[in-house]
């Protein structure tokens, strides 16, 4: 069997110190054959230098130095468009691949049919430092996983909770250009990816620790629990095409319990315009309750109240 090209999409921002430890981890690849595109998103330390140094030693990667931040997802659309894999790793270069991770991920969507259109797995974290943190899915003692990965049609589960580990999807290429690449109005690209991508295709989770991800203060799961989410607008236009994709009250229902989530949240965030719009988007959900009614009040008081 002739083993596809897979497409690494290395986007870098600022990660000099992580980097020649990420690039590495794709040399030390058991799988060929491999694209490699290294993507600069206007760093202002000395990643564009050590790319370049890296690009010079193997000059079949392509090396592309964005002058200014245009944001993840536009800077990965820049290098998907001109790729040519069949599978597609978007890779954060403060992250690892641990050596067998293509050989694996690839290996399981060749066993899998053609209308799965990603497979992920489990990650270890590291802090700053490179320090273990434990794995992203964790053993609950009784046989089972936290977070529970899912697999097959998981619209529902992807509207519902988190438990997919971005850093270790390996994508379908014709699933991303279905979807017209990443959504460069967002300010991230993960939940909008599950969701578009789960109405018409499957996923599958693989049991296995396949990458490092860094875990920084500055991260997005940090950000959200500070007083300004910057990603909170995002969130709410991937609440908005999700529910233009439900097609069952089951779903309607799940929506209904994530817009209720991100209502509180956007309060917490004294965002009041979110908290309009996902009111909004919860009268035409669900049949709304007094808790509901009260919440969206609060949405309408003047700021400061």
């Amino acid at each position: 069997m002739i083993s596809p090209l897979v497409t690494i999409v290395a986007l870098c921002h600022n990660h000099a110190p992580y980097l020649r430890e990420a690039l590495d981890s794709i040399l030390a690849q058991d799988y060929a054959p491999l694209e490699v595109w290294l993507v600069d998103n206007g760093s202002h330390d000395e990643s564009p230098a050590i790319l370049q140094e890296y690009a010079q030693q193997h000059p079949s990667w392509y090396l592309l130095l964005l002058p200014e931040n245009v944001g993840n997802c536009r800077a990965f659309n820049q290098a998907f468009f001109r790729s040519q894999g069949e599978f597609v790793v978007d890779f954060a270069t403060d992250d690892v691949l641990l050596p067998q991770r293509i050989s694996q991920q690839v290996a399981l969507f060749q066993s899998l049919p053609p209308d799965y259109g990603m497979v992920y797995s489990n990650c270890e974290l590291l802090t700053e430092a490179g320090q273990p943190l434990g794995l992203h899915h964790q053993p609950d003692g009784h046989g089972g996983l936290v977070p529970r990965p899912a697999s097959g049609w998981v619209f529902a589960e992807v509207l519902g909770r988190f438990f997919i580990s971005t850093p270790t999807m390996l994508m379908r290429r014709a699933t991303l250009l279905a979807l017209g690449g990443y959504d460069e109005t967002l300010s991230y690209e993960d939940f909008d990816f599950w969701v578009r991508a789960s109405r018409d295709w499957r996923f599958q989770y693989q049991d296995a620790v396949t990458t490092r991800k860094r875990k920084h203060l500055r991260s997005m799961s940090a950000q959200v629990t500070r007083a300004h989410d910057p990603y909170l607008a995002s969130t709410v236009r991937v609440c908005a095409k999700a529910l233009a994709l439900c097609r069952t009250p089951t779903e309607r229902q799940v929506l209904a319990a994530r817009l209720r989530y991100e209502l509180r949240h956007a309060l917490r965030r004294r965002q009041l315009a979110a908290a309009r719009e996902v009111a909004g988007l919860l009268r035409q959900v669900a049949r709304r309750g007094p808790v509901d009614y009260a919440l969206t009040l609060l949405a309408y008081l003047p700021l400061g109240r």
